[in-house]
């Protein structure tokens, strides 16, 4: 199942460790800048490379993007003709990967015991949450660490990659947007045992060492801050070691995160401002969270605010979530722009009447 049947079912984006310090974050890359003040701003997009475009089509989708302003593509599956297809029109392509969440059959029956168990001590090899592909790996197992580097490394030596997009480089949701409840027939009001990841012994006992007590044994340990700091860190580990082998081979690494650090860290651990990125583009889906279109100038802020210029924010927009109306769309990138963003991301159908959209509101 494909990212996209699930933003469809579920509603969700997303689009990871040793018990040893965490590496240095002096080794961040040096931060790639945003367009200045009045210059062109540079946009992206989502999409998944369709094997039965011709080279023809290519050509005709590619230069339409790129005279829009589009000029990187995340795409989820690797295919050479496509990605050398845009680089022709100066589009630079790069291979968009999911990171913790990892359900490939062969994986599961080779390393089930690589996998994130929640509070109730079921693990996401066995009892995934909420759908059956939400298989999330464990941050904190060394062996977990090493596959996803060598992930990394194979995409990045292909000489038509330009860089690593990382998506789901988080733990499974604790928490959903609340328009989601009813249709999963839970209240999460508060943090439930099942979806509280993770709680395996190699996280229980790496904690223990450094803090002197076990989550499990706390009253309450979705209140406990140093444990909940402790699962930002290995996250933030994951996505270090990531950007490490990336710029081994000279190439950017950035990645898609939820709305806003502060909703990042409370439902996904994601401290996604203190990652050493190139870029991010975080998924303002502002129908997700019942918000209007104003919202995004908003989210955009705290982002770009948090950031202090680190590296540039792109703004996800979720393009179903405008319903077709291109006045919103506008909007919604007007105020991204006029609130920091170097630029917008798109995820959904880009149609004529979105790129002709882009350009007016550039």
């Amino acid at each position: 199942m494909n990212k996209r049947h699930f933003l469809k079912s579920v509603g969700l984006g997303s689009l990871a460790l040793l018990h040893a310090q965490l590496p240095a974050l002096g080794r961040n890359p040096q931060p790639t800048p945003a367009p200045p003040p009045g210059g062109k701003p540079q946009h992206r997009i989502w999409i998944n490379p369709n094997p039965q475009d011709s080279d023809a089509d290519l050509a005709l989708h590619y230069t339409a993007y790129a005279q829009a302003g589009i000029a990187d593509i995340y795409f989820e599956a690797d295919s050479e003709r496509h990605f050398r297809a845009a680089k022709i029109q100066g589009i630079r392509a790069h291979r968009w990967i999911w990171t913790m969440n990892r359900g490939e059959k062969e994986l599961l029956a080779a390393h089930p015991e690589w996998y994130a168990q929640n509070r109730q001590g079921e693990s996401c090899a066995t009892h995934p949450p909420y759908v059956d592909y939400y298989r999330w790996l464990c941050p904190n197992k060394p062996e977990v660490l090493e596959y996803l580097k060598t992930v990394v490394h194979t995409e990045l030596s292909k000489d038509y990659v330009d860089g690593i997009h990382l998506d789901y480089v988080r733990y499974c949701d604790v928490i959903l947007p609340v328009h989601l409840w009813a249709h999963y027939g839970i209240d999460q009001s508060k943090e439930l045992p099942a979806y509280d990841f993770c709680y395996c012994n190699t996280c229980r006992d790496d904690y223990k060492a450094l803090k002197g007590k076990d989550p499990l044994e706390m009253e309450h340990p979705d209140q406990s801050p140093s444990w909940r700091k402790y699962r930002y860190d290995r996250i933030t580990n994951v996505v270090t070691q990531l950007a490490d082998v990336a710029h081994k081979h000279k190439k950017p690494i950035s990645a898609a995160v939820f709305p806003t650090p502060e909703i990042a860290k409370r439902i996904v651990r994601q401290d996604w401002t203190n990652w050493p990125l190139n870029a991010v583009s975080p998924m303002i889906y502002h129908g997700f969270y019942d918000e209007d279109v104003a919202w995004i100038g908003d989210a955009v802020a705290e982002g770009v605010k948090a950031l202090h210029g680190k590296f540039p924010l792109y703004a996800g927009l979720y393009l179903p979530d405008f319903h077709g109306n291109m006045n919103d769309l506008g909007k919604g990138i007007q105020l991204a722009m006029d609130n920091g963003a170097a630029g917008v991301s798109f995820f959904g159908e880009v149609t004529p009447d979105v790129l002709k959209t882009l350009i007016a509101a550039g």
